[in-house]
């Protein structure tokens, strides 16, 4: 997986590529985003559009980012889930605690101004 950082407005884009699986790369993520919320930056955006796929750790890293990000009163946000991808969080019912949305435009005028 690949992780590129982009601010955008009053949010912040963390566009994940390749494999979710965890791992090494899961410490990454959630150092990744310890920092934004450290710095204040609590709008944020994960741009799924290139994910290929996930696995079940790569679920758990997600979910893991959004127990942060909340924790700390901040918000993130799916954009751009790809069909498989899809499949995979309405199948374990985490479409449910994600907020999801077909562009990072979208998700991003959504956010508390």
């Amino acid at each position: 997986m690949k992780l590129k950082i982009t601010e955008r407005y009053e949010a912040v884009v963390l566009e994940l590529k390749g494999n979710v699986m965890g791992g090494p790369e899961a410490i990454e993520f959630s150092e990744t985003l310890k920092k934004l919320v450290a710095e204040e930056k609590k709008n944020i955006v994960l741009d799924l559009s290139d994910v290929k796929f996930m696995n079940s750790s790569g679920l758990g890293m997600m979910i893991s980012g959004l127990t942060t990000v909340k924790k700390d009163g901040g918000q993130l946000k799916l954009a751009c889930v790809t069909e498989k991808i899809q499949s995979l969080l309405m199948i374990t019912k985490l479409i449910t605690i994600f907020e999801n949305y077909d562009s990072v435009d979208e998700a991003i005028k959504t956010f508390d101004k």
